[in-house]
């Protein structure tokens, strides 16, 4: 038994803008999130006493993503992209909230791994998402808006991550993902409609 996905029509392109925007939303959460911690790491660090699991707080996301990425994507193959963005998004502020209410640096890298659980369902599942609603001749376009995604978080992120360690502090690193994960779940839950798997007898 092989799975495939239901091939569907050109979408009309202001339906297309809102599934956009909903998958925009949802790589911006989880790649923000990595450029953010990056310039906040030396204050954790310091502040839980941890600097030997330094490392760490980048490996375990990193670690739990890498793995996770392909099961999303033959889950997703069978249940569709939907329920799956969704468990993705949940378990990112999930482990944002771990993170953000941290007292040592082994419970901050839990955090961080179950961030990585759900960071790898938000960027494989978005570019499944994008290739199943957009027409193939109109893909590139979307695809290479999806990657200016990763340019600006890699120009914000240190900056806020800067802000907040000067500011109201290194946790808000964590904390920002909450109305971000809201906004982003709002998005996919009422925006995005992708064609459901099917299973086909081989």
């Amino acid at each position: 038994m092989s799975t495939t996905t239901t091939p569907v029509k050109a979408e009309a392109q202001p339906r297309i803008a809102l599934i956009f925007i909903a998958l925009m939303l949802t790589m911006f959460l989880a790649s923000l999130s990595q450029m953010v911690l990056s310039s906040a790491q030396p204050t954790i660090v310091g502040e839980l006493n941890g600097v030997e699991l330094l490392s760490w707080i980048s490996a375990a996301y990193l670690l739990a993503s890498t793995v996770t990425m392909p099961i999303y994507g033959k889950i997703s193959d069978v249940f569709g992209r939907k329920p799956l963005i969704i468990i993705a998004i949940l378990l990112f502020v999930a482990g944002s909230v771990v993170g953000g209410l941290a007292t040592d640096m082994e419970i901050l890298i839990a955090g961080r791994a179950i961030q990585g659980l759900g960071g790898g369902g938000l960027m494989i599942l978005s570019q499944a998402a994008i290739a199943d609603v957009v027409p193939a001749r109109e893909r590139g376009k979307y695809m290479g808006l999806l990657g200016a995604v990763f340019a600006v978080s890699s120009v914000a992120g240190p900056l806020l991550g800067g802000w907040f360690t000067d500011g109201p502090g290194w946790r808000w690193a964590f904390w920002m993902n909450l109305p971000l994960g809201v906004l982003a779940l709002l998005a996919v839950i009422f925006y995005l409609h992708t064609p459901k798997a099917q299973a086909n007898r081989g």
